[in-house]
């Protein structure tokens, strides 16, 4: 047997005023679409903001349906927006704020599994890494330089 161990590297912002005037940007825009959230149900609310290679922002917000698996994560809405519209475009930051009704967060929340995965998708088929920011409500920001240090075991076309 044999023992692996597997670290991330990640940047700590203590605020937003920290982030170079680009990812101030990028990351307001995510607080903004944050707010347009569809969550009646979870009160989770979740604005993400993409920087594409030709300058363009791509944004999305969580959109919940009563049948639960029906919804769809802000990252996902934003990934899925830019492969629709832009399928030649890379994306070069993406930035995430989320935050709930009821208990207000200003931990850094990182994109759920399956949002991982759908950027890892991208990550596989543009061959760049993407810069990932995300933070609660306010505060603290958390910046990876890759997907791969949040999902370190990616599953992708290597494996079909």
């Amino acid at each position: 047997m044999k023992e692996v161990n597997i670290n991330a590297k990640l940047l700590v912002f203590e605020s937003i005023e920290e982030l170079t005037n680009e990812e101030k940007s990028l990351m307001q825009q995510a607080v903004e679409v944050r707010k347009k959230a569809y969550a009646p149900y979870s009160k989770f609310r979740v604005g993400a903001a993409l920087l594409l290679d030709n300058g363009q922002v791509v944004l999305g917000s969580n959109q919940e349906n009563a049948a639960y698996p029906s919804g769809l994560c802000a990252e996902r809405v934003a990934i899925f927006y830019t492969g629709a519209n832009y399928p030649d475009a890379k994306i070069i930051k993406i930035a995430v704020s989320a935050t709930s009704d009821v208990n207000p967060n200003t931990t850094p929340i990182p994109p759920c599994g399956a949002c991982r995965q759908s950027i890892a998708e991208y990550e596989f088929k543009q061959e760049t890494p993407i810069e990932m920011f995300f933070m609660g409500e306010s505060g603290m920001i958390y910046k990876s330089d890759s997907l791969k240090n949040l999902l370190p075991f990616t599953f992708d076309k290597n494996f079909l």
